[in-house]
C-alpha cells in the first residue's frame, strides 16, 4: 500500500506569462520559491531550456544561485542540468561554488537530453562529438569532482572537492533508469511531459538498483503536473493554460503562458488534442478531495518516495494556492 504522506517538491521551467517580460518571469520564479519554502516543500528545482522565448531557464545555475539568495532553507537544484551542453568540470565548479556559499542546500539533477532542438544543441555543444553518449562517464566525473580529496585525479574542481553535492539522474525513457540503478543514485522520472514509460522505468530502477555510498535503497521521485483548486471545475478551467502550453510543443509554436479559456474547442484539432492529452495522461487535477483520491491510487500502484509538482497556472496567486492545497492534501494524512 503506497503511503501518500511523502515529501513533495517543486519543478519550475520558469515560463514567461503573457504580458510579462523576462525580468518579471524571473521575479515570479523567486516569488514561487519563497512561497513554497514557507509551505514546507522539500526542494525547488529549475529546468534548463534553450532558444525558447517562452522560458527564461537557459542559464540554470544563475537562476539557482538567485533563488538560493532569496530563500533561507529550501534545497534548490537543477531539474536538470543537461550534461551534453556542459563540461562536467565547469558544472562541478559552479555547483561546488554554490554549495560552498549555501552549504547543504544545493542539488544537481542531471539529464542526457540537450533541452532544445538539434541546431541549438550544436551551437551549445562543447565539441562536435555527440556528448549524449558520454553521459555515464560525465556523471561519474561529477561524482568524483564532488567527492573526497583522496579520490581526485590531476584535474580537480575548486571549489567542489568534498562538497558532496547530491546528484540525481533524470529520465523520460527507460535508459536513465538503468544508469541511476547501476550507480546507486536517486532517480527522477519526467511524467509531467513523457508519462509513457513511467511504470517501466520505475520497475527497472527498483529491480536493478545497486546500493552505493550515496543510497542504500532506491529513491524514486516522479514529476507530475498538479493543478489543485477549490473545485474540480475550477481546476479543469485552469488546466486549459497547460493545454495551450503543450499545444506549443505539438505545433512548434512559441506562445507564452496564456490565460485559461472556457473551452479548448476550436483551439486544437482532434489529433492535437490527443497528442497533448497523451503527454498529460498522468496528472493530479481537481479539488483537495479529488487529488487525495488520485494520489492514493497513484501511490497504491507506484509507491514513489517523493513527488515533484509542476503547476503551469497563469494567475500567480492561483498557482501558489494550488501548491498550498496540494501540500495540505499530504499534510492531512
Amino acid at each position: 500500500m503506497g503511503t501518500i504522506n511523502i515529501p513533495v517538491s517543486v519543478l519550475n521551467l520558469a515560463p514567461i506569462r503573457q504580458g510579462q517580460n523576462s525580468k518579471q518571469a524571473i521575479e515570479a520564479m523567486v516569488d514561487l520559491a519563497q512561497a513554497t519554502e514557507e509551505m514546507g516543500y522539500q526542494r525547488y528545482w529549475i529546468a534548463e531550456h534553450h532558444n525558447t522565448p517562452t522560458l527564461v531557464s537557459s542559464a540554470t545555475a544563475i537562476l539557482i544561485k538567485h533563488a538560493l539568495e532569496h530563500t533561507k532553507t529550501i534545497k534548490v537544484g537543477s531539474g536538470g542540468i543537461m550534461l551534453p551542453n556542459h563540461s562536467p568540470l565547469v558544472v562541478a565548479e559552479q555547483f561546488g561554488t554554490m554549495a560552498t556559499i549555501y552549504p547543504n542546500r544545493v542539488e544537481l539533477g542531471l539529464g542526457r537530453a540537450p533541452g532544445t532542438d538539434m541546431m541549438t544543441a550544436s551551437a551549445l555543444r562543447r565539441s562536435k562529438n555527440d556528448s549524449v553518449y558520454t553521459f555515464p562517464e560525465d556523471v561519474q566525473a561529477l561524482l568524483t569532482y564532488f567527492g573526497p580529496e583522496e579520490h581526485q585525479g590531476y584535474v580537480r574542481a575548486y571549489p567542489g572537492v568534498e562538497t558532496e553535492v547530491p546528484i540525481y539522474i533524470l529520465g523520460s525513457s527507460t535508459d536513465s533508469a538503468y544508469l541511476a540503478a547501476s550507480l546507486g543514485l536517486p532517480y527522477v522520472f519526467a511524467s509531467h511531459f513523457a508519462p509513457k514509460f513511467m511504470g517501466q522505468a520505475i520497475s527497472i530502477y527498483r529491480e536493478k538498483f545497486q546500493p552505493s555510498e550515496y543510497l542504500d535503497k532506491p529513491y524514486m521521485l516522479v514529476c507530475l503536473n498538479v493543478i489543485a483548486a477549490e473545485t474540480d471545475e475550477e481546476a479543469r478551467y485552469l488546466q486549459t493554460t497547460v493545454h495551450q502550453y503543450f499545444l506549443n510543443v505539438v505545433r512548434g509554436s512559441r506562445n507564452p503562458l496564456l490565460p485559461p479559456v472556457e473551452s479548448m474547442d476550436g483551439i486544437w484539432n482532434p489529433m492535437e488534442e490527443e497528442m497533448v492529452k497523451s503527454m498529460l495522461s498522468v496528472a493530479l487535477l481537481g479539488s483537495k478531495e479529488t487529488i487525495r483520491q488520485q494520489l492514493t491510487s497513484f501511490q497504491d500502484q507506484y509507491a514513489v518516495d517523493e513527488i515533484m509538482a509542476v503547476s503551469y497556472i497563469y494567475d500567480a496567486d492561483k498557482q501558489k494556492r494550488s501548491y498550498e492545497l496540494f501540500k495540505e492534501v499530504l499534510d492531512e494524512n
